[in-house]
């Protein structure tokens, strides 16, 4: 099944030609690493290109918007690995059958509860919404928590620094979870980090703070661009979804594909601790490189046709999880989310009807990316 893309990719003509392309971020030219390959290996030189810069590793940076170093992304093997081992049981849950039983429920309950043929807006009906009880799902905490986490909206710290948002919501809540009793621990993320050691102590609270920190940041977007971008999809090609619908095995392909053409994160930088060539390209020591998974995948060396949707493409090598040590704690618990609303959405929906729509932009000084939505208004005809 072939389907062209509504945009193309914005790094097409600059892949083509360089291996990088400079842009500036926040008053620093930071070369983009453009190819598939070549971004596979830097993802996994984890010497060369470091993710042991607090507050650096997103672009733009987030030296301003939040306090703590968040773990264990913004480390380095072995700090990374002893780090990540601490939280991995919580996002491991993805592939127990209880687990995706539960998850399955409650996608089947939201697509249910709004596939009546009138009009709604995804992005705040939906997607946050999903997103965040899904989340309390994989932490073990109550579903009432979500509550307060679909009040942050999209992008906690986007709306920090587009000064719609002073930050201090998501701080707040970490606060008060820390200074819950941890004389009487649950099986929750919070009594886990106050109960576990680290190469024999406990947790300082910024480094708890950190976990918690990434966790409740690190994929909230992603997760919420990548459901209004695959209704979006759906809506304009009916065809897509009856597809999905004559065979729900389907949606295990149809989602890889979904994360390879959205790739809701656009890239994430490592800083190189010592001058660095960079295919051509000269960058001083502590100076910032992209790893841009977004033009990765749409490589043609990589991918046949990249710049067509094919919700059955096999073999799939997409990097919109990122590789390496530092591959993305929360790819299954996103993957299953996406998996479980396409068959939903094909089991039960006939049509999807778009009746307005707000790209979410994200602008640069050399690009300019569609990835998700700010408002998505449709209406979904039940079968």
């Amino acid at each position: 099944m072939e389907k062209p893309l509504e945009n193309d990719c914005p790094f097409h003509e600059k892949r083509g030609r360089d291996a990088v392309a400079p842009c500036r971020f926040q008053g620093e030219e930071v070369p983009m690493i453009l190819r598939h390959a070549d971004v596979m290996a830097a993802a996994k030189d984890w010497e060369t290109f470091s993710s042991d810069a607090p507050f650096r590793v997103p672009i733009p940076s987030e030296e301003n918007v939040r306090k703590v170093r968040q773990l264990p992304i913004e480390t380095n093997p072995p700090d990374h690995t002893e780090y990540r081992a601490i939280v991995e049981p919580f996002f491991k849950k993805p592939r127990d059958k209880e687990f995706i039983a539960t998850i399955h429920s409650l996608v089947g309950t939201m697509v249910s509860g709004l596939a009546s043929g009138e009009t709604f807006e995804v992005v705040g009906e939906l997607a946050v919404p999903l997103q965040s009880r899904a989340l309390a799902h994989l932490l073990g905490l109550p579903q009432s928590e979500a509550e307060e986490w679909i009040s942050w909206g999209t992008h906690v710290f986007r709306d920090v620094l587009e000064g719609e948002s002073d930050g201090t919501a998501v701080d707040a809540y970490i606060a008060r979870q820390l200074d819950k009793n941890a004389e009487s621990p649950g099986n929750d993320f919070f009594s886990a980090l106050k109960a576990t050691e680290f190469r024999g102590r406990r947790l300082s609270r910024d480094e708890m703070a950190g976990f918690a920190n990434l966790t409740f940041a690190g994929g909230r977007d992603t997760v919420i661009h990548s459901i209004s971008s695959v209704i979006a999809h759906l809506a304009k090609h009916p065809e897509a979804l009856n597809f999905l619908h004559e065979d729900p095995k389907r949606a295990v392909l149809a989602a890889e594909e979904f994360f390879r053409v959205v790739s809701p994160l656009t890239h994430i930088g490592r800083v190189c601790p010592v001058a660095t060539d960079v295919h051509g390209f000269k960058v001083p020591a502590d100076g910032l490189v992209s790893l841009c998974w977004a033009s990765a995948n749409r490589d043609p060396e990589a991918f046949d046709c990249p710049e067509e949707i094919r919700l059955d493409r096999k073999p799939n090598p997409h990097i919109a999880f990122g590789a390496g040590a530092h591959f993305c704690l929360g790819a299954a618990h996103a993957r299953l989310i996406i998996r479980e609303l396409l068959k939903h959405l094909a089991a039960s929906v006939r049509k999807i009807t778009i009746a307005a729509a707000v790209p979410n932009v994200e602008n640069a000084e050399i690009y300019r990316r569609e990835i998700g939505y700010e408002r998505l208004e449709v209406g979904m005809e039940p079968r």
